[in-house]
């Protein structure tokens, strides 16, 4: 997979968690979790590169808690609208 993707669990039509995926190889799995602040997860591989960051609390995240998340990974800034789906879902 080259490009990002969000998906957004839902639960009696609520949004109960959500994973943003990260450009990654086929076969990559977490070897390793980092939690970050307002219930982000950055995952990464054995070799220490990134590959999602998990989302536990879809109400509570912001744009800016997601971004800060991301630089920290070493990884460009998402747009709202990349993450519209989650943004209105936590509405």
């Amino acid at each position: 997979m080259n490009q990002r993707y969000l998906q957004v669990t839902y639960r009696n039509g609520r949004p109960l968690a959500a994973y943003l995926y990260l450009p990654r190889k086929v076969g990559d799995k977490s070897a390793k979790s980092v939690k970050c602040e307002g219930g982000l997860v950055i995952d990464y591989t054995a070799d220490g590169r990134p590959i999602g960051i998990e989302i536990s609390a879809p109400k509570l995240t912001t744009l800016d808690a997601l971004n800060r998340a991301l630089a920290s990974a070493q990884q460009e800034p998402i747009s709202a609208q990349e993450i519209q789906p989650l943004l209105t879902a936590a509405a």
